[in-house]
């Protein structure tokens, strides 16, 4: 079921149930140059502490390119970014991360020759009080800190319902199986923005409608905001509360996916016809 929008103070807008709430997520005016050519030019969108957002447009339109600003991949030129109300400007791709964003990535970027609960237990160390004297001497409270990695790890792979190959190597997973790990590693660092860029890839319907509940199955338990990349329509216009379109780094459209469907201009250059539901 989607929900309304709410406007800001800002140019931005909320979703109706995080009212009242502080945006995990705020930027205004964000933008990257390079040789002197824009990639990213007022990019203004705000997300709630729950909310489902999606940034959606064609290739080269500078999605990644956001994705890259917000975790600090690159560093703006322009613009602010406030996450959970600090301004980010300074920190590095760590600090952020510490900070409360956690990411995916177009291509998997998993260990292959280390385990699926290795995986995920790599993600954890910004969380572990065990230091590494702790961890050579492998006194008692390194391995309590094990073994609460190890339930932790388990209830991850609960959500997916893999717990079965929590020993199996990463790389011997089938593709979509692999995806699954990589949200979940990203959810290891307790974050409270989740960026997911483009979840849906390489999957048939039957594991993309599985994903889409997913989705809403880790911000309902996790109580956090989702921001995804995607170029499947069915599942954006599905699942997202609220849509920004992004053209040549600017932005043409915000609104929910009604709005965003009847824009006639999103229709015709990124979306196709109204009875096809494709996206470009």
């Amino acid at each position: 079921m989607h929900t309304n929008l709410i406007p800001m103070q800002s140019p931005n807008m909320l979703p109706e149930h995080d009212k009242g709430k502080d945006p995990v997520l705020e930027c205004v005016n964000l933008g990257i140059s390079f040789g002197g050519l824009a990639a990213v030019e007022d990019f203004s969108i705000a997300i709630g502490p729950t909310e489902i957002s999606g940034l959606i447009g064609p290739n080269g339109a500078g999605k990644t390119t956001v994705f890259n600003l917000l975790t600090k991949v690159y560093q703006p030129t322009k613009g602010t970014t406030l996450l959970n109300g600090r301004d980010t400007h300074s920190m590095t791709t760590e600090q952020v991360s510490r900070a409360g964003i956690a990411r995916t990535f177009q291509n998997i970027r998993l260990f292959e020759n280390m385990t699926v609960e290795d995986n995920i237990k790599a993600a954890m160390n910004g969380h572990m009080n065990c230091g590494m004297l702790r961890s050579i001497l492998r006194t008692p409270s390194f391995y309590k800190e094990e073994k609460l990695a190890h339930n932790n790890a388990m209830e991850l792979l609960s959500l997916f319902n893999m717990e079965q190959y929590a020993d199996t190597k990463a790389g011997a997973l089938a593709y979509g199986d692999q995806r699954r790990v990589e949200i979940l590693r990203a959810l290891a660092t307790k974050p409270s923005l989740l960026l997911l860029d483009e979840p849906a890839a390489g999957m048939n319907p039957s594991e993309t409608a599985e994903l889409t509940e997913s989705i809403r199955r880790i911000r309902d338990t996790f109580h956090i905001a989702v921001l995804l990349i995607e170029h499947d329509m069915n599942l954006v216009m599905n699942l997202c509360e609220g849509l920004a379109v992004l053209n040549f780094g600017r932005i043409i459209a915000k609104g929910t996916p009604q709005e965003i469907q009847e824009n006639p201009a999103v229709i015709e250059a990124y979306l196709g016809s109204k009875k096809s539901g494709k996206g470009a």
